[in-house]
Parts: C-alpha cells; structure tokens; sequence
C-alpha cells in the first residue's frame, strides 16, 4: 500500500464517536435463483473487521455496495435485503435498510442512526450514476452520496478497479482513508509484484485467454512455472496442433498461444488429459481421454487425473509461492469438479505461501468444502486482483492515494 493512503487505525485515531461513516463494501454476494437466498456470504464476512472496528468505537456506519447488474433502476431480483438480514446477523445486531441509496429512505435512515448503529443503503446500481461515463453524471450521484457521510473508508477491494461514483469519486468530497480488507489485499499482491519467494508457479484457468491474456504476458517473465487448465486450455491445445472437438476455442488467439508457449518454453504446463464428455450437462456420458486425442464429438469440461497429478506435483513440492485464479473445469457439476478439487487441495496441502484470486477460485474453494484457512489468503476481487499483476492503476485505489 502507498505510503501515501491513510488506513482505518488513522480515521480511528482522530476518533469517530457520533460521527458518521461511509463505508464502500463489496457486497456482491450470489443469490439463489429460485428462493433469493444467499449461497456464499464470503464477502460480507470479509468486511466484518472493518465494520466491527467502527462499531466499537461509536461510528454511525453508513454501508454502502452493488449487487449484480442492474441497469440503472431498481430491480427486486437484485435488492440489497437478504444482506441486510445476513449483516445484522453475523454483527449480532439489527441493521437498519434503507429502501433506496441516496433518496428520502436514506437520508431518514442514516439521520436516526444512533453511535453505533449500521445502516445499509439500497444497491448502489439502482442509480445510473454509480456507473456513468459521464463524469459530471457521475459527480453528481457521487455528491448526494458522500453528503450521507462525514468520512469515507473503501473496503471493496473487488471494486476497485472500476472508475465508479461510489470507488472513484465519493473519496475526493470525504476525509478518506483504506479499510482493513482493502489493505490486506494490497499487502498480500504486492509480495507477489515484488519479490516472492522461490519457486512461483501461478496456476490459470477460467474459460477464456483473452480474459487472462494481460495477466500472461505480465508474469510469463517473472514465474518459474504457468499451468493452465480450465476451457483456455483448449486454445492452447490448438495451438500445439492437437484437435479439441467441440471444447471451447478462440480460433483468433491460437497464433497468440503459439506465441506464448514459444516464449514460455520450460515453464508452461499444459494438460495430458482431459474428461471429456458428449454434452454440456452434469448428466452426460464421459470420460478420460489424452488431450491430444480429444474426439471430434465431444467437448472437453475439466482437466484428467494424470493431469491434476502434474500439477499437484509442481505444487506440492515444486512452489514456495502460489498464486491461483480460475477454476479447472465446470466445477459447478459434480462430474466435472474432480480438477479443480485436486488442484485446489494441493495448494493447500503445500507449504508454499498461497494466495487465492477471488471470483470463481474464491467460490470453488467454499463450495467444494475445503479449508479456507489452509491458503494464505483468499481475494475478494477477481478482476481486481488480477489487474493489480498485470500492473494497471486501479481507480479506487488511485483515489484514496491523493
């Protein structure tokens, strides 16, 4: 973290008793689809010792964050309620909701706020001008909103890459200051920039190359070995000649990934195998074939067992640092979760300093059951975490820097 930006111990040095605080939290929490019941509350429990630290010390907290993607209105599929509900539950106190984000129900909410109290405004997305291009559009959503605080402190690391009102602008109308989870995710990425320890293998997957092209060519230099599963497999499988059948291909990346794996030669590992099935579906027909001899009917979904042992192998022993994004295959299904459960517990079970990279991977590891605190550290920002490698300015994170 810059030495520039102003933590949380610094906002409650200066003392937030009866002073009211907005606090930017990542929120973004899946949802059932059926019963609107929260499936994952990684990222609620993440904030927790932000919120908790300003509880204690008598600060009306304001809460505010997005859901989804809404377009710009209010749509109930994506209403902040059951977090809500959850929040006051793992704070062991009711948390007041506010109806919509900067409106009458907020501006009421947050005025009967006692020392203490927490309030959770309406999603954020409900309003166009959280996401805006138009920068006037969007200081104008950004006004309204910071005039709900009296300080502001960002602890939503995954939104930090977004040029947002609520990330981007509310900083620079508030005293504004890091939360204690947006630290810790700095703190944590920048070992990886700097100067981790020997060997680092990073551990790819996810269903496309272009999504994670910028974060390959960024640590191709720098790691001691790239292994790579997922669907993005498969352009690279092509790339090497090899027929994938129906498995996912970006027919306009092969000669990309012919180029990166000449680059890479010695540090790129690629799967032997793969389970590979007739359709799309948690129900159907499968089985191991060599990824060199994928058939022509059938769509590659997870990565083989000689291929989870490879891996598992230069992670086990062959990694002091560790870093995983993406899932090795449709998890989701139980016949297709078998590569990333393999690779996710070889991580664990590793010595090596390991840092999770949000999104999918964050989600596989909770879904499957394992461990959370066998890895060093689980990011809750995906996307964030992943422009942070690849070296770009994150725009929340530039506007708590001045």
């Amino acid at each position: 973290m810059s030495a520039t930006i102003r933590n949380l111990d610094d906002l409650l040095a200066e003392g937030v008793s009866g002073r009211r605080v907005l606090v930017r939290a990542d929120l973004n929490v899946p949802l059932d689809k059926q019963t609107g019941e929260i499936t994952d509350d990684g990222r609620i429990r993440a904030v927790l010792p932000t919120l908790g630290a300003l509880v204690s010390a008598g600060a009306k907290v304001v809460v505010c964050s997005h859901l989804g993607r809404p377009k710009g209105a209010p749509d109930p599929q994506f209403s902040l309620t059951p977090v809500a509900g959850r929040l006051g539950e793992l704070l062991g106190a009711p948390v007041h909701f506010a109806a919509d984000t900067v409106g009458e129900s907020a501006q009421a909410t947050v005025a009967a706020l006692a020392d203490g109290e927490v309030a959770l405004l309406e999603n954020l997305r409900f309003n166009k001008g959280e996401t805006s291009k138009d920068d006037a559009e969007r200081g104008a959503f950004a006004d309204q909103l910071a005039a709900l605080g009296d300080a502001y402190v960002d602890d939503a690391f995954g939104a930090v890459h977004r040029k947002h009102a609520s990330v981007f602008d509310v900083p620079a109308r508030l005293p504004h200051v890091a939360g204690r989870l947006v630290l810790r995710e700095v703190e944590v990425l920048s070992t990886l920039t700097g100067s981790p320890e020997r060997p680092y293998v990073v551990v790819l997957g996810g269903s496309k190359v272009s999504d994670k092209l910028a974060v390959i060519e960024a640590l191709l230099p720098t790691v001691d070995r790239l292994l790579i599963g997922g669907g993005m497999c498969f352009t690279f499988l092509k790339a090497q000649g090899h027929e994938v059948g129906t498995s996912l291909l970006e027919k306009d990346m092969v000669d990309t990934c012919r180029n990166l794996l000449e680059r890479g030669e010695g540090k790129i590992m690629l799967p032997v195998d793969v389970v590979a099935a007739d359709a799309f579906a948690p129900d159907a027909a499968h089985d191991v074939v060599p990824a060199d001899g994928i058939p022509s009917h059938r769509v590659g979904l997870d990565i083989g067992p000689e291929t989870v042992a490879g891996f598992a192998a230069a992670l086990r022993t062959g990694a002091r640092t560790i870093f995983w994004n993406g899932p090795m295959g449709v998890f989701e299904m139980a016949a297709f979760a078998g590569g990333t459960r393999g690779v996710a517990e070889a991580i664990a079970e590793s010595e090596a300093f390991s840092v999770v990279g949000g999104g999918d991977s964050a989600a596989a590891v909770r879904s499957l059951g394992l461990d959370e605190k066998s890895f060093g550290h689980i990011s809750t920002g995906g996307g964030a975490s992943l422009e942070y490698l690849e070296g770009k300015t994150l725009p929340g994170i530039a506007a708590l820097e001045n």
